[in-house]
């Protein structure tokens, strides 16, 4: 018999994560490990117990799915990792995606879908709810200056990084020793000079220049 495909579940709501895991735990080839009810919480399990599957919800109490997702894939490597979440927010999207995440999952799949769709991550494919994918292909098709980035200064460029990181400006400001009044003046300098009009179209520039990755 082939090993089951071991599920680590965090959500902050009770009722939901219990439907959740009955509903995957009933299925001969999944095996529900643990849960937790906070980001913190599936970061210290994850390490413990290394799954084969973190399912997190992006908004938790405390540490969020998205900083837990990039703590799960630094510190475990092996583990493959969904964001199972009602936010159809692409600024989300993008910073689970560069946290480490394999899949985004909005919470309104049925139950056999979002089954089929664990079994695939587990396999080792990606997977982004249609809609937001062809949301985020359209933001990648859009052109952009190619040198725009040459105006940036080294300090706008490190806040860039973080923002490609899914940071807020308050946690890029304590990252950078900064106030968030000034992320935010940087920030607005950073928008008018790749002459965009959000913080998305901004992470996805920074994401197809490897800025994110450290490269300019």
């Amino acid at each position: 018999m082939v090993n089951p495909i071991r599920i680590l579940l965090a959500d902050d709501h009770p009722l939901f994560r219990e439907g959740v895991a009955h509903s995957l735990g009933t299925e001969p080839d999944f095996e529900i490990v643990a849960q937790a009810a906070s980001g913190e919480e599936a970061v210290e399990l994850a390490h413990q117990l290394h799954p084969d599957i973190a399912l997190l919800d992006v908004t938790m109490t405390g540490m969020g799915g998205i900083a837990a997702a990039g703590k799960i894939a630094a510190d475990t490597p092996g583990v493959r990792i969904m964001m199972l979440t009602v936010s159809e927010n692409r600024e989300n999207l993008m910073a689970a995606l560069k946290a480490g995440a394999h899949g985004y999952v909005l919470k309104g799949v049925s139950a056999g879908e979002l089954r089929a769709i664990t079994r695939r991550v587990a396999g080792g494919e990606a997977y982004v709810t249609p809609a937001l994918a062809a949301d985020m292909l359209t933001e990648f098709s859009q052109p952009h200056p190619i040198d725009s980035f040459s105006e940036l200064t080294t300090r706008e460029t490190q806040i860039l990084q973080l923002l490609s990181q899914g940071l807020t400006n308050r946690e890029i400001g304590e990252r950078m020793y900064l106030a968030e009044k000034t992320v935010k003046h940087y920030m607005t300098s950073i928008l008018q000079k790749l002459h965009v009009r959000s913080r998305t179209e901004a992470a996805l520039i920074a994401m197809q220049r490897n800025v994110a990755g450290g490269e300019q």
